[in-house]
């Protein structure tokens, strides 16, 4: 339950930014605020620690279960599992369930909705996307996408083609003008593209075309990184997913096995492929890929892998909280900002697994979840 809104005051060390910090915020009506004001009632509850912007998931699907959408009670309890973890910022990256009454829930994260997913028959989940019959319909597809979401726009790029029997693998849905059209025509709309992609054949037309970001990466290859990263093209590793790949491997193994067998080397090669991205300088976010068969609330389980990886705890801390919030194009602590904070003992920075357990989520000025939650 929440607490009823009343002042905070957060101290020790509120981190603003990747090389700036401070030593406290108070919290009233709903805002953040970094100097006290003259004519502020008191203090209010202090709560010590290390203040962080809230988490941000950006690869996570809210309104999607395994048999594809839930109903929207079911849709808010995955985003408080969210929330509850620390997660106060979701980019939806496609979900069946129009999702848009959540967006008017306060005790909810903000939901910055991707629409529906956009593929082609029998190449993607059954359930998941809008599914096109012409690859010529992308363009117009993504256009009205575009029009229905928030500023993004998901489209599946590869996926296995099971109509090539036992030689099945992974190969691209859309042929890279058709891409580079949808493109361009999502853009017009003034949103952004994101594409889910296993396979190295789909990336360079992903580059070729001018995507936003790209969902997962387990097929990008050394110079496709480097032109990643001269771009500023982030890539969403979701290591929870790729655990998942061996799984899918024994899975497919006596009928498909050329792409078992693809699944099973990326699978091998999962963390030195995120650390490959971070050395080439790709901007990585964090992203659980949440939905489906994977559970909401794994936010900080997805930060460790990276670490696992390879990847420094600061710079996971940084793409889980103000790095994607700039890429979203929302803030992170500032005077007369939102109050989104999440408060924990001990610099997760120096310890990823203080993630894990959040002394207070603050969302919109009221402790919603935490240790010191009532």
């Amino acid at each position: 339950m929440a607490v009823p809104h009343a002042p905070l005051h957060l101290t020790g060390h509120v981190l603003l930014d990747d090389e700036h910090e401070t030593g406290e915020v108070f919290v009233r009506d709903g805002a953040a605020h970094l100097t006290r004001e003259a004519d502020q009632p008191g203090e209010g509850r202090r709560i010590d620690g290390w203040v962080l912007p809230g988490l941000v998931d950006v690869h996570c699907h809210i309104g999607l279960g395994a048999q594809g959408a839930v109903d929207l009670d079911t849709a808010a309890a995955q985003a408080i599992a969210d929330r509850d973890a620390g997660v106060l910022l979701v980019r939806d990256a496609g979900s069946a369930l129009d999702t848009r009454p959540l967006q008017e829930r306060a005790d909810l994260p903000r939901l910055v909705r991707a629409a529906r997913h956009l593929a082609r028959p029998r190449r993607y989940l059954r359930g998941f996307a809008c599914e096109l019959d012409d690859v010529a319909a992308l363009p117009d597809a993504m256009r009205d996408q575009a029009r229905a979401s928030d500023g993004w726009v998901k489209v599946v790029g590869d996926w296995i083609d099971r109509g090539l029997g036992a030689d099945a693998d992974l190969t691209p849905l859309w042929p890279a003008d058709v891409l580079a059209a949808g493109v361009a025509a999502a853009r017009a709309e003034a949103a952004r593209v994101t594409v889910h992609t296993f396979a190295t054949e789909t990336v360079d037309d992903l580059l070729a075309a001018g995507v936003d970001c790209v969902e997962h990466g387990t097929g990008v290859t050394p110079d496709q990184a480097a032109e990643l990263a001269q771009r500023g093209v982030p890539v969403t590793p979701t290591l929870l997913q790729v655990e998942r790949f061996a799984q899918i491997a024994d899975q497919a193994q006596d009928k498909y096995p050329v792409y078992a067998r693809r699944m099973r080397a990326m699978h091998a090669r999962r963390y030195e492929q995120v650390r490959m991205l971070h050395e080439a300088g790709v901007p990585l976010l964090v992203g659980t890929d949440a939905g489906g068969v994977i559970g909401h609330g794994r936010i900080a389980e997805e930060c460790a892998l990276l670490v696992e990886a390879g990847v420094p705890a600061a710079d996971v801390v940084a793409a889980a909280t103000w790095r994607a919030r700039r890429f979203l194009g929302f803030g992170a602590v500032a005077d007369g900002a939102s109050a989104d904070l999440v408060v924990y003992p001990a610099d997760p920075r120096e310890d990823i697994a203080v993630l894990a357990h959040p002394t207070a989520v603050v969302l919109r000025g009221q402790i919603v979840a935490g240790a010191l939650a009532d």
